[in-house]
């Protein structure tokens, strides 16, 4: 095979697969149905114009025939006023007639056939139209799901191959480790206000063992003091401004 044989081949291939590609269905049935429609419409043309044509014929047969038939009557005017000279034009001229009417009717038997054969191409043309045009619809229908289901299934492809779903994945990553950051944080806030009402009850209790010890301290080492007469309210006045000093302190620690 030649250098120039093979290019061109693959040429052919090339524009073969250009066109196949650029092919839209939809577009090539509809003008598939249309071109069927102008095929029709010159058929009907064809056969309106052979039937008129036979038509004519048959007029022509009529008309020859009615001329033969008058001449024919002619020739008998012509016996019967003794003009056998004329009478024998007029056969001659009847006789014409009648051939070109047989002639007619002859050609009339043809018109009839092929009449009759663009009739039946116009029906058998008529329910390939039909035909056509429910096919049409039908295939259109499936055409424009079978593109549709294509488109999604190229964005389907598009989301599982680029990063729009890594980033969805980043996010949840990231919402996960919020999510554990933030219950970390309210578990150590939990154990710190646990831990702060053990020092409060702690605390409380020294200063209550505290002011215990001191009011039992007070009682046993100063009673007689505590239980004087009163009258000595000084030194019962100076005893009790200082257990509200004391308890002024314990409570604002």
């Amino acid at each position: 095979m030649g250098l120039f044989d093979r290019i061109g081949r693959v040429v052919r291939a090339n524009l073969n697969s250009m066109v196949s590609q650029s092919e839209d269905p939809e577009k090539i049935l509809e003008q598939a149905v249309l071109d069927m429609q102008n095929d029709l419409i010159q058929v009907r043309q064809a056969v309106a114009q052979a039937i008129a044509t036979q038509k004519r014929t048959e007029r022509q047969i009529s008309q020859s025939q009615a001329t033969a038939e008058e001449w024919y009557r002619r020739a008998q005017l012509a016996l019967q006023k003794n003009d056998e000279t004329l009478a024998r034009e007029a056969l001659a001229r009847r006789q014409s007639y009648q051939d070109t009417a047989n002639a007619l009717k002859s050609q009339i038997e043809q018109q009839s056939t092929v009449v009759g054969k663009l009739k039946q191409n116009m029906v058998t043309l008529e329910s390939k139209l039909s035909e056509a045009r429910t096919k049409k619809d039908m295939y259109i229908a499936r055409a424009r799901s079978a593109k549709a289901s294509q488109q999604l299934n190229e964005m389907l492809d598009r989301v599982g191959t680029n990063n729009a779903m890594a980033a969805f994945d980043r996010m949840e990553e990231r919402v996960l480790q919020l999510e554990a950051q933030s219950e970390a944080i309210a578990e150590l806030s939990s154990g710190d206000a646990i831990e702060k009402q053990f020092k409060v009850l702690e605390s409380g209790g020294n200063v209550d063992d505290e002011l215990a010890a001191l009011k039992a301290k007070l009682i046993a080492g100063d009673a007689p003091s505590l239980t004087a007469s009163p009258s000595n309210p000084a030194k019962r006045s100076a005893i009790d401004d200082e257990l509200e000093q004391l308890r002024a302190k314990l409570e604002e620690s």
